[in-house]
């Protein structure tokens, strides 16, 4: 890291992350290693990198001038240094406690996460683009379109800002939000080494979900990460993934499948598959079978996700018994599977509903 700037990615308008420089780094998602080099270069001794480490991800530093502990000259004189924290731009809450969050970006940009309360734990659902490029059918962000990738302390300030909100320790993080976190990749793993190292989350609460980018699941495999990989399926045959996900037309399910057993080959670590309940559509007895013979002899998890409305489709979700039967055909078959219901729904802040908007009732 130079004197005045340091390396980042960035990609404001490709889903492909390019090198770029900036005079002034934002300090959020920077290691410790970093921020000592950043401070002995600003010629301050080594031990304030350490400070302004447990300043950033312990105690809520959104300036460089709340850092009581520094010198008030060198302060002044650093004043505007970003760290790179967002500001809460609208705030939700529904009536099972999850918090949903428009955050504004420096740049004016909005973003959606999610703050999901447990009795026993407190789980951030994170973005890893403004908008999403993938276009779903089912899925309110793809409506939206795809503006471009989130830097690393993007997606990092999100954490903190809902760790701040709760005053709660983050102890899980999902991304699960707006975008696809594999044609970010760079910076989503920029991210989670940062929510490991530096925020003190474990890599295995951590899980990155994505609708299957050909080759980007073999290069994820590669950095040998300890974090559940959780494939978007949402379909049992190729007809109605291409129905389902625009993106299958370029990208079978037989290859992605492929390239997911080479995932579980490389790291040893189970897959869970996502796969969206609509009601008529992909939820009958004769897709779970469907699904059992791909998902055969794989180590693997299916997770069921009964849909979540949004005014931009017409899906239903399906009645509790027809969920039940899908979940028996899978059982029968052997495999593993269970049923998520989402969170914050009453608030537009369960899985498919990230929309980037305000509603006029709000």
């Amino acid at each position: 890291m130079s004197a005045k700037s340091v390396s980042v990615i960035s990609s404001a308008t490709d889903t492909t992350p390019q090198q770029s420089s900036i005079s002034i780094p934002p300090l959020v998602g920077a290691s410790l290693e970093e921020l000592t080099a950043w401070v002995q270069q600003q010629g301050q001794p080594a031990y304030r990198g350490k400070q302004l480490h447990d300043w950033i991800y312990h105690k809520g530093a959104r300036s460089l001038s709340d850092i009581s502990v520094f010198p008030k000259q060198w302060r002044a004189e650093v004043a505007e240094t970003p760290i790179g924290r967002s500001t809460i731009h609208y705030r939700s809450v529904a009536p099972d406690d999850t918090v949903k969050y428009l955050l504004k970006l420096t740049d004016g940009q909005i973003i959606e996460c999610v703050g999901i309360p447990t009795e026993k734990r407190l789980t951030v659902c994170v973005s890893s683009q403004v908008g999403c490029p993938m276009a779903c059918d089912f899925c309110a962000t793809g409506k939206g379109g795809y503006k471009r990738n989130l830097a690393r302390h993007e997606i990092v300030d999100q954490v903190l800002t809902v760790q701040e909100d709760f005053q709660q320790r983050v102890s899980h993080v999902v991304f699960m939000g707006m975008g696809e976190p594999l044609l970010n990749t760079d910076n989503v793993i920029g991210a989670i080494k940062s929510l490991n190292q530096d925020v003190g989350i474990g890599q295995r609460n951590l899980t990155v979900s994505t609708v299957g980018i050909r080759d980007r699941i073999y290069q994820f495999a590669q950095h040998q990460l300890q974090v559940t990989l959780a494939v978007s399926l949402h379909a049992s045959n190729q007809a109605l993934r291409e129905q389902l996900i625009p993106s299958a037309h370029s990208y079978s399910i037989d290859d992605l499948l492929a390239e997911c057993r080479e995932y579980v080959q490389i790291t040893r670590r189970r897959i869970t598959f996502e796969f969206i309940l609509l009601a008529g559509v992909n939820d009958l007895p004769q897709h779970a079978m469907e699904l059992a013979q791909h998902l055969r002899g794989f180590q693997s998890h299916v997770n069921l996700i009964p849909y979540n409305p949004i005014q931009e489709a017409d899906y239903k979700r399906p009645n509790e018994n027809r969920i039940q039967a899908f979940v028996n055909v899978l059982k029968q078959q052997r495999i593993a599977v269970s049923v998520r219901y989402s969170r914050g729904l009453e608030a537009d802040a369960a899985c498919g509903q990230l929309r980037r908007t305000v509603t006029s009732d709000q």
